[in-house]
Parts: structure tokens; sequence; C-alpha cells
């Protein structure tokens, strides 16, 4: 069924049709917008099952169904009102019945920006934009604005604000923050589910430092990541991070990092590379000794207050024990043994090797040449050993040949090329 069809249904029984949040803001952005979303308003669950049956329900609180519109699924919304009787984002009363407005249902949004719709007709009239709160003009000042005093109703609208700040790199208007801010109590009692899923969509911004600086400024960072809080005011020697303290310096590698990878856990194990600097003892600041161990700790502390992805786990705790040893091996056989353990990493190798090059302004010579030289360790195997060596003696032996490979590898001319 395409549109058009869709709309004529639903218009010749007394209802509206319009297309809602992301794909209209987007447009209005001049970006390409995805999947549409729509909301119905002027018909009942009964009535809109009855025209359209191959409908799906999917909704339990309030009626949403997805239905196959231009030859894609789309979510399809009853225009709904709704009122805070409780706390969380489950403590709302729904109604929905064919009295509800569509400008009543946008009235129950967020943020200027997303609670905008184009009406759709079915009679060749073209479609017309309804922006009831100024949501076009604020998309042009790149502004996030509350739509009213009901942003505060579901605390996970703070993480949604600092998020979209990120990812279309706007700024969160002062009342706005202020209401973040309100959000403060609730959010902390949050399904920590959900502050993973904003964690992540922050991350896939252009600069994700943008979402933990706007809910700095909205006195939330303390309260949902208190790891990076942490971070703050911790000094470090000038002479290695002139940005200042583990914070400006972690801000900084995360969104350097991102500009080289969008690989979301290779950007999460950038941000929290660090993070046992949060965990230094005062009297030992500037400096930091032991905080990969420290790092660890933390990160494990964290992972037990929201679960974390275990591929960003795996990711991160290698990246926290070996960012500081890394760059700075020596000996032929300790850098045979880390490459190997580099190899066996889920994602590929180069894009966690960024975060090194970025927190230590370069790579050393045998990182540089990464893939030649583990192409020839793994072209030793303990197949190759002497058959007079068992068990052991034939793990021995394999070290022994890979950290002769790494010698020859680093008196070749192959590594004399690369460092001219």
């Amino acid at each position: 069924m395409d549109e058009k069809e869709f709309v004529r249904r639903v218009r010749e029984n007394g209802g509206r049709v319009a297309i809602v949040g992301g794909w209209v803001r987007d447009s209005l952005r001049g970006a390409s917008p995805k999947d549409k979303d729509y909301v119905v308003a002027g018909v009942d669950t009964a009535d809109f099952c009855a025209l359209f049956p191959d409908a799906q329900q999917v909704g339990r609180a309030f009626p949403v169904f997805l239905l196959n519109v231009d030859g894609r699924s789309s979510e399809i919304a009853l225009a709904r009102t709704e009122r805070k009787t409780g706390t969380g984002y489950l403590g709302f009363t729904v109604h929905s019945d064919p009295s509800v407005t569509l400008e009543e249902d946008l009235s129950r949004r967020d943020t200027t920006m997303n609670a905008m719709a184009t009406e759709l007709f079915s009679d060749g009239t073209p479609s017309k934009l309804i922006d009831l709160f100024g949501g076009e003009e604020d998309i042009r000042h790149s502004c996030i604005r509350a739509v009213s005093e009901h942003f505060v109703d579901d605390p996970v609208r703070a993480l949604r604000a600092a998020r979209q700040a990120a990812v279309f790199d706007f700024t969160v208007e002062s009342c706005t923050v202020e209401y973040m801010c309100a959000c403060r109590a609730e959010l902390m009692n949050e399904p920590q589910e959900r502050i993973v899923g904003e964690l992540e969509r922050a991350l896939h911004a252009a600069r994700p430092s943008v979402f933990f600086r706007t809910l700095l400024a909205a006195g939330l960072l303390d309260a949902v990541f208190p790891e990076l809080f942490a971070l703050i005011g911790k000094t470090q020697p000038t002479e290695f991070h002139p940005e200042g303290d583990a914070f400006e310096h972690t801000m900084k590698t995360v969104d350097e990092v991102a500009r080289r990878t969008g690989n979301i856990s290779v950007r999460f194990a950038a941000l929290v590379h660090d993070i046992g600097k949060g965990a230094t003892p005062p009297e030992m600041l500037p400096h930091h000794y032991g905080h990969e161990q420290r790092g660890l700790s933390v990160l494990a502390a964290w992972n037990g207050r929201m679960t974390l992805p275990k591929l960003w786990r795996r990711i991160a705790d290698f990246v926290i024990a070996e960012h500081m040893r890394a760059p700075r091996l020596e000996k032929p056989g300790k850098i045979a043994s880390f490459l190997m353990a580099l190899s066996k990493l889920p994602v590929p190798v180069g894009e966690v090797l960024h975060i090194f090059a970025v927190d230590h302004g370069g790579l050393p010579p045998y990182l540089e040449q990464y893939e030649a030289l583990t192409e020839k360790l793994h072209a030793v195997t303990g197949r190759d050993a002497p058959k007079e060596l068992q068990g052991e003696a034939v793990g021995a032996w394999l070290q022994g040949q890979r950290t002769k490979c790494v010698q020859d590898f680093l008196r070749g001319p192959q590594l004399s090329g690369a460092n001219k």
C-alpha cells in the first residue's frame, strides 16, 4: 500500500494523518531523513484495525502499530495525551481516543524540533507543516528547547537532549538546561539499560564530548557517569598533557578517536582508557602511577551498576591494561606476545591502534608496521616445531621463533624505511 492510499482511507473515515518526529526534523535540517513515523488522529483502535487488518499492534501502554507503507514497515501511533501520575518513564496515565487532536499529541513531546508534524492530504493538496512551538526556528539557530515544563516528566529526556546536542552539534538553551537539572533525582532511579542506550547513541556523534559536557553543565554528569566526573580536577604532568586535567584529556581523546573510526566499542574504549585516573590518591598527583589497574576496577564497578555490552568491556579492558605499556615495549619477546594478544581482539586492530596513537601522539615503529609483522608471527605455528618436542616445550619453541621474527623485523630494512 502506498502512502496516498493509506492517507485516503484514514481521511475518508474522519481521521487525520501526519508524519512526525525525526523525519520532519531531519528534512528541515537538510539531512537525509530515515524512517517515517506517523500519527493518526480522529480514529479509534477498532476502526484502525478494521481499516488496516494487516497492521500489527506493538504498543502495550498505548496504541502503536506497524504497517507496510510504501514498501517499508512504518510505525503508526494513534494520537494520545499523557499525564504524569508516578515516577520515571512508566509513571504516566495515557489517554487515546478519537477526541485527541494531532495538536494535543504534539504538545506532549520533549523538544520543539521533535514536536513538529507534516500533515498529509490525499486530494492533491500540498502537505502542511504544523509547528506550534517554533521548532523550525530553533533548528535554524541550532538550538534544543523544551516544549514545556513537562519535559521533566520523563527524566531520560535530559540524556536525550544532551545526546542530540552532540549528534546535531546544537546548543541546549538555558531554561531547558534547568529542566535537565530537575530530572536528576528520578534519573538516578531509571532502568540502567535506558542510560546505556543513550550513551551508545551519543558515541555515534561526531564529537561525543558534547554529550558529557552538556550533562556536566546541567549538573548531571556526577549522577549518571560518576566515573567520568571523577576525572575533573585530576591534574596531569603538563609536559605530557598540556590540555589540562584527566577529564579534558579524555574528552579530547574520545573526539579525536571518533574522528578516525566509527566503531562504537573502540570509541567507548577511548572514553574509558584513563578512567583509573579518577581514583588516583590526591597525594600522588599530578602523577597517576598504577592507574591501569585502578581503571580495570573502576570499569568493573561501572559494569556492576549498569551492564555494558560485552564487546565494549572486552576492548576497554584490553586498552586500559595496555595503553601505557604497549607504546613503550622494546624487548622482542614482549612485543611478540603483545602482538599476538592484539590480533585476537574481535575488532579490526587498526581501529584499536587509533587510541594508542591519539593518547601518545603517534605509534612506535613496531605498531606502525603491525600488519606486516603480525603476518610473520602468524606464519609460525606449533605444527612447525621439531617432532621430538611435546607439551609446554612446543609453546616455548613457538615463543622463541616468534621472538626471533620480531628481532629480525626490527633490524630489517622495512623498519628503517618506515622511520625515514
